[in-house]
């Protein structure tokens, strides 16, 4: 059942499944809280399974022209507060990895844990930088166009057809999300400060899923990151884009579940 929360007068909308250890699912950029319904039912037959629409976002307002990781992760901050959650451990995939470091470098004692979905911790890049600025023109002409063509783009080749509705209702949840608050996202997401040094000073154990087909995220690179903090645990995926959540969903949903067992010491 979905619930609202109010954020400086907008709503922000989330489901809390469960009962037990707690953990926190965030979405990626163009998705909402409705990529982890699958997810969510498995594993709160243990734990207990928040999910949440980052503002802007499935069933979320916009609260800002500019949504920073920081805001987004003082967004999450308040839904958990309002639960009385005092410790979970948090998986973000893609633009929620982001919003998972931000949240973990202001609030680790909060955290038991962290789990970076196809994501990473640097900065953009000054070419990362220029194409989120034309991708914000093209979303002013037509962002619905731009959605159509992007989503497709996230998955191995090989797994575009296999996955054809998932992808079509991924367009269509996609399409729903109003041009401001994709701009605001990608220029959070273009501003972002790096987070390299909270790998490596970090005490909590990080897990990295990574799929060696992401087009969005090289897996080298992430790999090479995986090697900066105290413990890590690295998941690679062979036959898979940006989209494991869907294209090897067994595998990574018990990949979740055991990181989150051995968050928790169980």
């Amino acid at each position: 059942m979905e619930k609202q929360i109010k954020y400086n007068n907008a709503s922000i909308n989330y489901t809390d499944k469960g009962e037990g250890d707690a953990i926190v699912l965030l979405h990626g950029f163009l998705e909402s809280l409705k990529i982890w319904d699958d997810f969510s039912d498995e594993l709160s037959k243990k734990f207990r399974v928040v999910c949440i629409d980052l503002p802007g976002f499935g069933k979320s307002d916009l609260i800002a022209e500019i949504h920073s990781m920081e805001l987004y992760a003082e967004v999450v901050k308040s839904v958990l507060d309002n639960l009385q959650i005092k410790k979970c451990t948090m998986f973000g995939h893609s633009m929620g990895g982001y919003v998972t470091l931000a949240f973990a470098e202001k609030y680790s004692e909060m955290l038991n844990g962290l789990s970076l979905f196809h994501s990473h911790s640097a900065a953009d890049s000054e070419k990362t930088k220029e194409n989120r600025d034309r991708t914000v023109e093209v979303i002013k002409l037509n962002h619905k166009g731009f959605i159509n063509q992007f989503i497709p783009d996230l998955f191995a080749p090989e797994n575009v057809e296999k996955f054809h509705d998932e992808i079509e209702e991924l367009k269509e949840n996609g399409r729903q999300t109003t041009k401001e608050s994709v701009i605001a996202a990608l220029i959070g997401m273009k501003e972002r400060s790096g987070k390299l040094q909270f790998l490596i000073n970090t005490d909590l154990p990080i897990q990295f899923i990574i799929g060696k087909q992401d087009s969005r995220i090289p897996y080298n690179e992430v790999l090479a990151q995986a090697a900066l903090p105290k413990f890590s645990e690295i998941i690679i995926l062979g036959n898979a884009g940006h989209m494991t959540y869907l294209e090897e969903k067994e595998i990574t949903l018990k990949a979740v579940r055991y990181f989150a067992l051995k968050c928790f010491d169980k």
